[in-house]
C-alpha cells in the first residue's frame, strides 16, 4: 500500500488508524481500559504487523460509548454487553428500515 493509499482510507470508519496510545489520548482513557474492553470483546483490533494493536474509528465510537456508562458506575463486563446489544438494535432497526422501504404494498384485487 502506498503512502497516497493510506492517506485514501483515513476517510474509511473500518481503518484502522490508531494506535493504542493515540485511541487512548483520543478517548481520554488509559490503554488498560482499551485493553479491558478488548477483552470483554466489545472490540478487537487488528494487529500491525508488529503486533501492535491498531483500532477504526469506529472502534473507538465504540469505546466511547462503553467509556461513558463506565464512568456512570456500570461495571465494564456489563457496559461492554449493553453496547453490544445497543449496537445489534440499531442494525437490527436499520434492516427493518431498509426491508419496510422495499416492500409495495399490493394492489388491491377486484373480487
Amino acid at each position: 500500500m502506498t503512502a497516497d493509499d493510506s492517506f485514501g482510507r483515513l476517510d474509511d470508519d473500518d481503518y484502522p488508524a490508531y494506535t493504542m496510545g493515540r485511541a487512548a489520548e483520543i478517548l481520554g482513557t488509559t490503554p488498560s481500559f482499551l485493553r479491558a474492553i478488548g477483552q470483554a470483546r466489545l472490540i478487537t483490533p487488528l494487529r500491525s504487523e508488529g503486533g501492535h494493536r491498531r483500532y477504526s474509528r469506529y472502534q473507538l465510537r465504540i469505546a466511547a460509548r462503553a467509556r461513558e456508562l463506565v464512568d456512570q458506575g456500570t461495571p465494564i463486563e456489563a457496559a461492554c454487553r449493553i453496547v453490544i446489544l445497543e449496537d445489534q438494535l440499531e442494525e437490527a432497526q436499520r434492516l427493518n428500515e431498509e426491508h419496510r422501504a422495499g416492500a409495495e404494498p399490493r394492489p388491491m384485487s377486484d373480487a
